[in-house]
C-alpha cells in the first residue's frame, strides 16, 4: 500500500483522549479425536472474555482519523505513523496506528503472537458506503469506509475488538466471511519462486523496495522468508503485495513463504503468551492450510510451490506432542490436496525431533526448516537423519535475532542456509 494518499489537514490526524498411504495417517489422526472433543467440550474458541467497552471518560480514548471516531480503551498506545514512520506495527501488543506504515519499519526478527490492534490507514481509493469482512482462521476483521482502510487483529477478545469497530460506524453484524477464492487472485510466478541453494534471511515485516534494492546489490542474500499470513503473525506486512513478490522475483530473489498458524503453546518460543495454540490439532491444521493456500495464491505462489508452518520452541512429550504431529500431519496433508507442497519450520531439538521420532506415523512435511543457532551455515544437522529430507529438501535457520546492514540499509533478520529444489 506504498504511495497511498495521507492526510494533509492537522485535524485530520487528530487523536483525541478521553502422507503418504492412509494408514500412515490412523494413528496420529486418531490421536487428535479425543484431544479435539476435549476442546469442544471447553467451549468455543475465541470466545468474548471481556465486558464491553467501559464508558468512563477515564477509561477510554477516542481515535479522531480522517472523519472517523473510534473508542478504545485508555490503555493502548495509540501511535502516528506520520510523525513516526520507523514504529514497527504490531498485531501482538494493543495499539492503534494511524497512517500508513513506513517502508523501513524497525521490527524485530523475532514476533509472534495476535492480541487486540487496529491499523486504520488511507483508504488505497475512493470508497462508497462501508464494507468488513472477517478471516476467522487468523482472526482478523479488514474494514473500508469513507477514506480509510482499517485491519484489526484479535486475539481471544473478539467482542472487544467488534465493539471498538461499531463505535466508528463500522457494519460488524454485516461482516462477510473472508473465503478461500476458487482460481488464484493473480497470475502464478514460475514454479522456481520458492527454490534456491545459497544464503536467505527472513524478517518480521517484509522490506521496502529501497530496502531490497540495497541487499540485492550489496549482500550475498539471494532469498528472503516471508510471512504470508497466519494467526500468530505478528507484524503488519503493508509491503507484502502480489506486486512486490513478482517485483523481487524479478530482481532475482526468491522466497520460502512462511505461514505463522496455531502453536504448540501460547508461551513457547518467540511468543511470549500471546500465541493461540493448538487444541483441535486435525481441524485447525487443516484450516490453517486452506488458509495459507489462499494467501499463497494472492501473491502469486502457485501450486508446487513450498509453504512452510511456522511452529515455534516447545517442551515435546505427551499431550503437546500428539497435538503438534496432529496439526502438522493434518496441515501436510491438506496442502498436498490443494496442490502444494508443504514445509515445516521448528526446533531441532522440539519439532524435528518429534518428527524424525514419529516418521511412521504421520506424513512429513516435504522440506524442513531447522531451526539451531550454531552459526555453520550448512544444511547438515545431527538431529537430522541423513537419509530424511536428502533431496535437497533442507533449510537451517543458523542465527537469530541480529541486525545487518548492506547498503547503508539496516534490517533485522534471521539468517538462513537454503538447499531447496
Amino acid at each position: 500500500m506504498d504511495g497511498e494518499e495521507t492526510p494533509t489537514r492537522p485535524e485530520e490526524r487528530a487523536i483525541h483522549a478521553a502422507r503418504s498411504p492412509q494408514s500412515r495417517r490412523r494413528s496420529a489422526r486418531a490421536l487428535t479425536l479425543a484431544l479435539a472433543a476435549a476442546a469442544l467440550a471447553a467451549g468455543p474458541l475465541g470466545a468474548a472474555r471481556s465486558a464491553p467497552l467501559p464508558t468512563d471518560s477515564d477509561d477510554i480514548t477516542r481515535v479522531s482519523y480522517r472523519g472517523h471516531e473510534f473508542t478504545v480503551p485508555a490503555s493502548w498506545q495509540v501511535v502516528d505513523l506520520e510523525k513516526h514512520p520507523d514504529t514497527c506495527v504490531r498485531f501482538d501488543r494493543h495499539a492503534v496506528y494511524l497512517g500508513t506504515p513506513g517502508s523501513r519499519q524497525d521490527c524485530p526478527a523475532q514476533a509472534r503472537g495476535r492480541t487486540e490492534a487496529l491499523l486504520i490507514q488511507p483508504a488505497a481509493a475512493p470508497v462508497t458506503g462501508s464494507a468488513i469482512t472477517e478471516n476467522r482462521v487468523a482472526r482478523t476483521y479488514r474494514a473500508t469506509a469513507d477514506r480509510i482502510a482499517v485491519t484489526a487483529t484479535y486475539g481471544y477478545d473478539r467482542t472487544r475488538i467488534q465493539d471498538v469497530l461499531r463505535s466508528a460506524g463500522l457494519p460488524v453484524a454485516a461482516a462477510q466471511d473472508e473465503q478461500p477464492s476458487g482460481t488464484p487472485a493473480v497470475a502464478s510466478l514460475p514454479a522456481d519462486a520458492t527454490s534456491f541453494r545459497g544464503e536467505g534471511f527472513d524478517a518480521c515485516t517484509a522490506p521496502g523496495q529501497e530496502a531490497m534494492d540495497a541487499w540485492r546489490k550489496h549482500s550475498d542474500y539471494g532469498a528472503i522468508g516471508i510471512y504470508i499470513g497466519g494467526i500468530n503473525r505478528a507484524c503488519s506486512q503493508t509491503n507484502l503485495t502480489a506486486a512486490w513478490v513478482r517485483t523481487q522475483y524479478t530482481q532475482g530473489w526468491r522466497f520460502f513463504p512462511l505461514y505463522v498458524g496455531r502453536q504448540p503453546s501460547s508461551d513457547g518460543g518467540s511468543c511470549q503468551g500471546d500465541c493461540a495454540a493448538i487444541t483441535s490439532p486435525v481441524t485447525q491444521g487443516t484450516a490453517a492450510a486452506d488458509d495459507a493456500a489462499r494467501q499463497a495464491a494472492a501473491l502469486g505462489f502457485g501450486k508446487g510451490s513450498v509453504i512452510y508452518s511456522d511452529l515455534e520452541n516447545y517442551e515435546p512429550g505427551g499431550t503437546v506432542t500428539d497435538q503438534v504431529l496432529g496439526y502438522v500431519d493434518a496441515y501436510t496433508e491438506r496442502l498436498h490436496e490443494l496442490g502444494y507442497r508443504a514445509g515445516a519450520y521448528g526446533n531441532t531439538s522440539s519439532l524435528v525431533a518429534d518428527l524424525v521420532k514419529n516418521r511412521k506415523e504421520v506424513t512429513l512435511p516435504d522440506v524442513i526448516h531447522f531451526a539451531r543457532w550454531n552459526n555453520q551455515a550448512t544444511t547438515a544437522d545431527p538431529a537430522v537423519p541423513a537419509d530424511l529430507w536428502d533431496e535437497h529438501q533442507r533449510i537451517h535457520q543458523y542465527a537469530g535475532d541480529t541486525t545487518e546492514t548492506h547498503g547503508g540499509v539496516k534490517i533485522s533478520i534471521d539468517r538462513d542456509r537454503l538447499d531447496v529444489d
